[in-house]
């Protein structure tokens, strides 16, 4: 465990009076991980993640736009969007070679940086995203209005309800309440168009246009063979059993365990 690891927090500025927050750790030199947290979910959910990581890593966690120390004024929220605010950190640091890791929504913020930054990025790792088909690919307008609404009407209920999908069978009702009542704090409207923003994008658009391999490490009760035959040809697929949708958060040793592995590969 490298729990000696000291962060350092920094900022840098965007268009629409949009700041980015992000955590740096670990030796400029060494190969660089960029974490990039879920929807209504902050670059805290990593820290203990981090601490288990080898020393030699550098580590870089933000804070999407609207979320934990971010601000953002601007009008447009796609994920192609805060693909760029990640993009700007990238440059920041001076990264020429990183792997990108983004659990859920920031598994999607994943795959557009790396579209983006087609040398810089060398894997994508996602953590329990991009295999749920009911949230992607991009929906129809009628599905996109059907999976929305319940937030519309009553958005902490819609959030624990999104919680409660991503737990497996027997997993802790009160830990699932923990999630819910925090992500329900999210800031609004950027939250609700945040989610939007996800509901929108066109996965198979982007990996079509991403060369770079990509690591989906699953909930293994939340895989469906359906999943698995659409983008088995494209999504290395690996399901594990550390805990709920946020097993980083709950298994953060054996989560680092894993990155270090897809690291290596």
């Amino acid at each position: 465990m490298s729990g000696d690891r000291v962060l350092a927090h920094r900022g840098i500025q965007q268009p629409n009076n949009t700041t980015i927050r992000y955590s740096v750790s670990g030796p400029r030199t060494g190969p660089t991980l960029v974490l990039i947290h879920g929807w209504a979910c902050d670059r805290t959910d990593f820290d203990a993640l981090t601490a288990f990581l080898p020393t030699e890593y550098r580590v870089i966690a933000v804070d999407l736009a609207e979320h934990g120390e971010s601000r953002s004024g601007r009008s447009v929220w796609t994920i192609e969007e805060f693909a760029r605010d990640v993009v700007a950190v990238v440059y920041a640091e001076c990264v020429d070679r990183c792997v990108v890791v983004g659990h859920s929504m920031g598994g999607a913020v994943a795959v557009e940086v790396a579209r983006l930054l087609p040398q810089a990025v060398s894997r994508v790792v996602a953590l329990d995203a991009l295999h749920y088909l009911f949230l992607f690919p991009a929906a129809h307008a009628r599905q996109a209005e059907a999976i929305m609404q319940p937030f519309h009407d009553d958005f902490a209920a819609g959030v624990r309800a999104m919680v409660s999908a991503g737990s497996p069978p027997g997993f802790d009702p009160t830990l699932q309440e923990a999630y819910a009542v925090r992500m329900s704090g999210v800031r609004l409207p950027a939250g609700l168009l945040a989610l939007r923003g996800l509901v929108d994008w066109d996965m198979d658009r982007a990996l079509s246009e991403v060369s770079q391999p990509i690591t989906v490490f699953a909930v293994a009760e939340m895989v469906s063979q359906d999943a698995i035959h659409r983008y088995g040809d494209r999504l290395d697929i690996v399901p594990i059993a550390l805990g709920s949708h946020h097993f980083h958060v709950e298994s953060p040793k054996g989560t680092a365990e894993l990155l270090a592995c897809a690291f290596a590969d």
